[in-house]
Protein backbone atom coordinates (compact mmCIF):
# COMPACT_ATOMS: atom_id res chain seq x y z
CA UNK A 1 0.00 0.00 0.00
CA UNK A 2 1.24 3.20 -1.29
CA UNK A 3 1.03 6.07 1.97
CA UNK A 4 3.53 8.75 0.94
CA UNK A 5 5.78 10.60 3.80
CA UNK A 6 5.24 14.25 2.33
CA UNK A 7 1.27 14.30 2.31
CA UNK A 8 -0.93 14.25 5.26
CA UNK A 9 -3.99 12.44 5.61
CA UNK A 10 -7.41 12.66 7.43
CA UNK A 11 -9.81 9.90 9.37
CA UNK A 12 -12.10 10.17 6.64
CA UNK A 13 -9.53 8.51 3.97
CA UNK A 14 -8.51 11.76 2.36
CA UNK A 15 -4.82 12.49 1.44
CA UNK A 16 -3.43 16.52 1.69
CA UNK A 17 -0.42 18.15 -0.52
CA UNK A 18 0.29 21.56 1.38
CA UNK A 19 1.58 24.41 -1.46
CA UNK A 20 2.16 27.82 0.19
CA UNK A 21 -2.19 28.69 0.53
CA UNK A 22 -3.42 25.92 -1.24
CA UNK A 23 -3.76 22.70 -0.57
CA UNK A 24 -4.58 19.64 -3.08
CA UNK A 25 -6.96 16.66 -1.92
CA UNK A 26 -7.77 13.57 -3.29
CA UNK A 27 -8.72 9.94 -1.20
CA UNK A 28 -5.76 7.52 -0.63
CA UNK A 29 -4.60 4.32 -1.81
CA UNK A 30 -6.67 2.08 0.67
CA UNK A 31 -9.42 4.29 0.29
CA UNK A 32 -9.91 3.61 -3.34
CA UNK A 33 -8.82 0.01 -2.95
CA UNK A 34 -11.85 -0.28 -0.35
CA UNK A 35 -14.03 1.11 -2.77
CA UNK A 36 -13.47 -1.15 -5.19
CA UNK A 37 -13.85 0.84 -9.11
CA UNK A 38 -14.87 4.48 -9.37
CA UNK A 39 -16.89 4.95 -11.95
CA UNK A 40 -18.20 8.50 -10.79
CA UNK A 41 -16.46 11.74 -8.93
CA UNK A 42 -19.21 14.23 -8.27
CA UNK A 43 -17.81 17.88 -7.03
CA UNK A 44 -20.18 20.72 -7.10
CA UNK A 45 -19.29 22.86 -4.37
CA UNK A 46 -16.44 24.75 -6.79
CA UNK A 47 -15.82 27.90 -5.88
CA UNK A 48 -17.67 27.34 -2.54
CA UNK A 49 -16.60 28.52 0.96
CA UNK A 50 -17.29 25.86 2.93
CA UNK A 51 -15.90 24.74 6.70
CA UNK A 52 -13.45 21.56 7.82
CA UNK A 53 -15.32 18.13 7.52
CA UNK A 54 -18.36 19.80 5.39
CA UNK A 55 -19.09 17.29 2.49
CA UNK A 56 -17.57 18.73 -0.56
CA UNK A 57 -19.02 16.11 -3.45
CA UNK A 58 -19.28 12.39 -3.43
CA UNK A 59 -16.93 9.25 -4.87
CA UNK A 60 -19.58 6.51 -6.62
CA UNK A 61 -17.87 2.95 -6.84
CA UNK A 62 -19.89 0.35 -8.26
CA UNK A 63 -20.76 -1.13 -5.30
CA UNK A 64 -21.28 1.88 -2.98
CA UNK A 65 -21.32 5.77 -3.04
CA UNK A 66 -18.86 8.19 -0.39
CA UNK A 67 -19.02 11.36 0.99
CA UNK A 68 -16.02 13.17 0.78
CA UNK A 69 -15.18 15.62 3.14
CA UNK A 70 -13.24 18.86 2.99
CA UNK A 71 -9.90 18.43 5.34
CA UNK A 72 -9.56 22.15 5.98
CA UNK A 73 -11.78 25.29 5.70
CA UNK A 74 -11.69 27.05 2.54
CA UNK A 75 -12.71 28.06 -0.78
CA UNK A 76 -12.50 25.11 -3.54
CA UNK A 77 -10.74 26.76 -6.13
CA UNK A 78 -10.41 23.82 -8.88
CA UNK A 79 -11.89 20.45 -9.56
CA UNK A 80 -10.16 17.61 -11.56
CA UNK A 81 -12.40 18.00 -14.77
CA UNK A 82 -10.77 14.83 -16.25
CA UNK A 83 -12.16 12.63 -13.31
CA UNK A 84 -15.19 13.65 -15.07
CA UNK A 85 -14.56 11.61 -18.04
CA UNK A 86 -11.89 8.85 -16.44
CA UNK A 87 -13.05 8.68 -12.87
CA UNK A 88 -10.77 5.48 -12.68
CA UNK A 89 -7.49 7.51 -12.49
CA UNK A 90 -8.68 7.62 -8.35
CA UNK A 91 -8.04 4.46 -9.03
CA UNK A 92 -5.30 4.32 -10.56
CA UNK A 93 -2.94 7.35 -9.92
CA UNK A 94 -4.50 7.99 -6.50
CA UNK A 95 -1.71 10.61 -5.42
CA UNK A 96 -1.24 11.90 -8.93
CA UNK A 97 -3.75 12.33 -11.89
CA UNK A 98 -6.44 11.23 -9.42
CA UNK A 99 -6.65 14.09 -7.32
CA UNK A 100 -9.99 15.92 -6.77
CA UNK A 101 -9.91 19.36 -5.86
CA UNK A 102 -7.51 22.01 -4.79
CA UNK A 103 -8.59 24.19 -1.63
CA UNK A 104 -7.38 27.98 -0.50
CA UNK A 105 -7.37 27.02 3.08
CA UNK A 106 -8.27 29.77 5.30
CA UNK A 107 -7.45 28.54 8.59
CA UNK A 108 -3.82 27.11 8.95
CA UNK A 109 -3.98 26.16 12.29
CA UNK A 110 -6.02 23.13 11.25
CA UNK A 111 -3.27 21.83 9.30
CA UNK A 112 -1.82 20.68 12.96
CA UNK A 113 -4.96 18.65 13.37
CA UNK A 114 -4.06 16.37 9.60
CA UNK A 115 -1.99 13.24 10.36
CA UNK A 116 1.32 11.94 9.63
CA UNK A 117 1.55 9.37 7.11
CA UNK A 118 2.83 7.50 10.46
CA UNK A 119 -0.29 8.24 12.00
CA UNK A 120 -2.36 7.15 9.21
CA UNK A 121 -0.70 3.47 8.62
CA UNK A 122 -1.40 3.00 12.13
CA UNK A 123 -5.20 4.69 11.63
CA UNK A 124 -5.76 1.44 9.43
CA UNK A 125 -3.64 -0.85 10.79
CA UNK A 126 -0.59 -0.88 8.11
Amino acid sequence: MNIPSELKYTKDHEWVRIEGDTATVGITDFAQGELGDIVYVEVDTLDETLDREEVFGTVEAVKTVSDLFLPLTGEIVAFNETLEDEPEKVNTDPYGEGWMVKIKFSNSDELDDLLSDGDYKELIGA
